[in-house]
């Protein structure tokens, strides 16, 4: 099962990261507590959206390009998900472009890991 939380934590951490700024830099910025934001990065808990805009607002990351960046993991754990299950079926044209020659031939449905232009996207089927 694909959950948004994790997807949402993982985008939200590689986003602080990427800026070199630790958890307690953007906890303090954006009035929220460590521990309930690490929490929220490793997708234990579910983010309000007002949490998320102060998130966001420390981040100096728009919330669309956050959600954006979510959206797009979303539909790469979806696709690989399913190719998991049914290796026969072919991939969707728009998803193909999007990430170019992907085979999950032979791979155990429980790990898949698709290496996207950017980053590499781990699924785990829970």
């Amino acid at each position: 099962m694909i959950l948004l939380r994790r997807l949402l934590g993982d985008v939200l951490r590689r986003q602080r990261q990427r800026q070199g700024r630790t958890l307690r830099e953007v906890s303090s910025s954006a009035r929220v507590s460590l521990g309930y934001l690490s929490e929220v990065e490793r997708g234990q808990k579910e983010a309000s959206s007002e949490l998320l805009s102060a998130i966001c607002d420390a981040l100096d990351v728009r919330m669309s390009e956050l959600m954006r960046e979510v959206s797009d993991e979303l539909a790469l754990a979806e696709l690989a998900q399913s190719a998991a299950a049914t290796p026969s079926k072919p991939v969707p044209t728009p998803v193909r472009s999007m990430l170019g020659s992907v085979s999950v031939a032979g791979v155990p449905p429980e790990r898949v890991t698709i290496k996207a232009p950017a980053e590499a996207v781990d699924v785990v089927a829970a």
